[in-house]
């Protein structure tokens, strides 16, 4: 653990969920394989779908309305949507067929080989403060068993705009009727996680479990209050 600004008191613990709790880029991976599968059996008119044409027209949803990436899930369905409209579905079968997608996308969204180490180290915190988890992401924390750790859990979109805008975190101390300056958030991204949390007031810490060297990552902003490379490295606050 290492310590770059003073820690003040902490009253509870905000968590990012991807790539600080569980290595998130298998499962992105295969959930976009799963998805394009389902695309194309789903509907003749779908059997030749390819991910580029789905990731175009997010961009151009995007480009009309750049807000739309504060929720990545209606985002997503949006752009599916379009997809099936443009190559011949009807406005009815497109509205069911890209809930239906959507659906098949959460199930293996959540499917996610979360690690003892967070488990142990999610129950042994939750002991002593309450924790809360802050995504800008679509992982179900009640289909991948984190859910019974946290108090709530604030999603982008459904809770405010994306991290690092301050409004989930804002949220959180409402929630937990505690100081932000008395709340640590803990989260990979230098940017959404560490810069975020540090500019509407909360303390920092970044987890960077591939040994990153935070004088010289690009997207480096602002220094967090600390640094450790693997989750369990918390209860060293206990």
């Amino acid at each position: 653990m290492k310590f770059y600004r003073q820690l003040k008191q902490i009253d509870a613990i905000t968590f990012d969920l991807d790539d600080t709790l569980y290595d998130n880029r298998p499962v992105i991976v295969r959930t976009e394989l799963e998805t394009m599968a389902f695309l194309r059996q789903y509907h003749p008119a779908l059997a030749t779908i390819e991910t580029e044409e789905l990731r175009q027209v997010r961009l151009e949803l995007r480009d009309d309305n750049p807000e739309i990436y504060h929720d990545v899930s209606a985002w997503r369905q949006k752009a599916i949507h379009h997809v099936m409209r443009r190559r011949g579905m009807t406005e009815a079968g497109a509205i069911l067929g890209a809930q239906a997608a959507m659906d098949n996308f959460d199930h293996w969204r959540s499917l996610i080989d979360v690690p003892q180490e967070t488990h142990d180290t999610l129950s042994a915190l939750g002991k002593r403060w309450p924790l809360v988890a802050i995504t800008n992401g679509n992982a179900n924390p009640d289909l991948c068993g984190l859910s019974p750790y946290f108090e709530f859990t604030l999603r982008a979109g459904r809770d405010g705009r994306a991290k690092p805008w301050d409004d989930m975190y804002q949220l959180a101390a409402e929630k937990l009727s505690r100081p932000l300056a008395n709340i640590l958030h803990v989260g990979d991204d230098l940017t959404t996680d560490v810069a975020g949390a540090i500019r509407c007031g909360m303390q920092a810490c970044w987890i960077n479990p591939h040994n990153g060297n935070l004088l010289e990552i690009d997207d480096s902003r602002l220094l967090p209050h600390i640094e450790i490379s693997q989750l369990a490295s918390l209860t060293a606050l206990l």
